[in-house]
């Protein structure tokens, strides 16, 4: 990623470079996930959303979006939402089976359903109807008004999964770089800037955490890769190439921010801006772009402060 050179501003005393983070349209979908238990919903979430942080390696990328309440969950039990994001509606599609095929089926108590209503039929995903076949012949089909579920016999009962999911456009790539004194610091305000993000909905942190310590540029020396280390934004690189880092800055964290709009990602990063702002030690908050070449959504952190 590259920082487009402007005027520095100010806020809650630290600088807020004059850029914006580019984003790209990505399609995506919103599975809810529920069990007996909080905790095993939970579980099966996360072990879903595993190597799941980048498209650059990665088939999709994907994170919990919140805790579903049992009053506000499909089938009245605790249940946690997940987003999954895939360049190509297809693709989605096939990472999106094998991943609920894989994590979900497997965990005990578990069903999974379609977070996203309303979708044309020509905007859906096929999940229940793909991983069906795991029954043998012995899954059953029921339908209650407009929707279809597969039930999958288990050795604890059956597997409730719905037939289709819908998808929309959504967008990848929002971001913030926290630039701190030592690590200790720049991680206090990353993880401040994650629990704010956190408490807003349509948008997901892919990345462990919700925090990456290896933000990556375009590109590498090296032609097989399609990114590499932002050398940059690397500390111990001070010196040996061009630097965009302050005075006495030792870490840098990213926060990238996919969400299901433009205004939820927006939101999203504001949030996260004034959380990470609002640590102590913190220098500077800057975004990482491509110099809007590459992604038509640009997010301006003037227009967040």
């Amino acid at each position: 990623m590259t920082e487009a050179k402007s005027t520095p501003l100010q806020f809650g005393g630290v600088e807020i470079i004059d850029t914006f983070a580019e984003a790209f349209p990505i399609k995506a979908t919103r599975l809810i996930i529920t069990a007996d238990q909080l905790r095993w919903a939970t579980t099966a979430a996360t072990v879903m959303c595993g190597n799941a942080t980048s498209v650059i390696a990665c088939d999709v990328e994907a994170a919990i979006e919140q805790v579903v309440a049992p009053e506000e969950s499909p089938d009245g039990r605790p249940g946690v939402s997940v987003l999954v994001f895939g360049f190509k509606t297809e693709a989605l599609a096939k990472a999106v089976q094998a991943r609920v095929g894989q994590c979900v089926l497997t965990c005990p108590t578990t069903a999974c359903y379609n977070g996203i209503r309303n979708c044309p039929k020509e905007k859906q995903i096929r999940i229940g109807g793909g991983i069906r076949y795991f029954g043998d012949g012995f899954q059953v089909a029921k339908k209650f008004e407009d929707r279809r579920f597969w039930r999958i016999p288990t050795m604890d009962g059956e597997f409730v999964c719905e037939d289709y999911f819908g998808t929309v456009t959504g967008v990848a790539g929002g971001n913030l770089l926290i630039c701190g004194t030592n690590s200790t610091a720049a991680l206090i305000a990353a993880e401040a800037a994650v629990t704010a993000i956190g408490s807003g909905t349509d948008v997901a942190l892919p990345f462990p955490g919700g925090i990456v310590r290896s933000g990556s540029k375009v590109g590498s020396r090296y032609p097989a890769l399609k990114a590499s280390t932002n050398d940059a934004f690397c500390p111990s690189l001070r010196g040996l190439t061009k630097t965009e880092l302050p005075p006495n800055c030792h870490a840098v964290y990213e926060i990238v921010i996919d969400g299901l709009s433009f205004e939820a990602v927006q939101s999203a990063m504001k949030r996260g801006l004034h959380a990470a702002a609002a640590s102590p030690d913190i220098l500077r908050i800057t975004a990482g772009n491509y110099g809007g070449k590459l992604g038509k959504h640009h997010f301006y952190l003037r227009e967040l402060l």
